[in-house]
């Protein structure tokens, strides 16, 4: 008796809502998740929508509408200075993230779906990846053949290269 019910309070904490996260690929070689707490909507836009403003962090690709509001849209390879390849794009893949009243798009370059994680999986990120992604972490989870990043959309809205001019 007493079994099940650690099994089923397990279940139960692995089904929450906070467990559940959004996951894609920063790069090729990057993979990440983001929690769905902060997730208002993954997207696909042509690069048109985006308009650029002049003066700012390189980071930062413009401005979008999205849903009566106009949001920042930022690059998450350019501001982690992570590889990539600077192919010609059509389109941008973008998660809307909020935290209360800041809202801001993220583009990576893919977006793979959802899945879950209970808070034993989620390690420390020091010594496991850059020093210099530490900050906009609240850890890794280490799978088979791969670390995925998981980001802390709180630090990522609040970072100073947000705020900087070039």
């Amino acid at each position: 008796m007493k079994k099940l019910q650690i099994d089923f309070n397990h279940q139960a904490i692995y089904n929450s809502r906070e467990n559940g996260y959004l996951k894609f690929q920063l790069n090729q070689q990057t993979g990440a998740i983001l929690s769905i707490t902060y997730t208002q909507e993954a997207i696909v836009i042509p690069i048109s929508l985006v308009t650029s403003i002049p003066n700012m962090p390189a980071c930062i690709l413009g401005l979008m509408n999205w849903r009566s509001h106009i949001i920042w849209v930022v690059d998450l390879q350019k501001m982690f200075n992570l590889e990539h390849l600077n192919h010609q794009l059509h389109q941008y893949n973008i998660i809307v993230i909020q935290v209360e009243a800041m809202i801001l798009g993220l583009v990576v370059q893919e977006i793979q779906g959802t899945t879950k994680f209970i808070p034993d999986d989620i390690r420390s990120p020091v010594g496991q990846v850059a020093s210099s992604l530490v900050p906009y972490l609240c850890g890794c989870v280490v799978q088979e053949e791969e670390i995925l990043l998981v980001l802390d959309a709180v630090h990522i809205l609040e970072s100073a290269i947000l705020f900087t001019n070039n």
